[in-house]
């Protein structure tokens, strides 16, 4: 059974940066693409970035640019480092598994992702 816990959230001024972490175990994440989605009040769980098992990664054009995926495989962990928040960039953030081992394609969709971790928050205040 595949297991995600994400941390790193919290409260952070415009401008500013955080590091959120997605610790994976039951799945080896240099086999499947990861991805990172984050939903607001009101609004659906929009993609934010991914990266395949290849390592190629993708984002959102809102986030093009200020965030950065990245993985360690030794750590069997992902990142989402994200810089220049914006008070638009406030959701719980979600780390996500690809259902598929080692798609070639990126999805940004949630359904091509069949593990999920509990969500960290993410408040960016102006």
């Amino acid at each position: 059974q595949v297991q995600l816990v994400e941390s790193g959230g919290g409260l952070v001024q415009a401008g500013g940066s955080l590091r959120l972490s997605c610790a994976a175990s039951g799945r080896t994440v240099s086999n499947y693409a990861m991805g990172w989605f984050r939903q607001a009040p009101g609004k659906e769980r929009e993609f934010v970035a991914a990266i395949t098992y290849s390592s190629n990664t993708y984002y959102a054009d809102s986030v093009k640019g200020r965030f950065i995926i990245s993985r360690d495989n030794a750590k069997n962990t992902v990142y989402l480092q994200m810089n220049s928040l914006q008070p638009e960039d406030t959701a719980v953030y979600y780390c996500a598994a690809d259902r598929r081992f080692r798609r070639t394609a990126v999805t940004v969709t949630t359904g091509g992702y069949d593990s999920w971790g509990q969500g960290t928050q993410v408040t960016v205040s102006s």
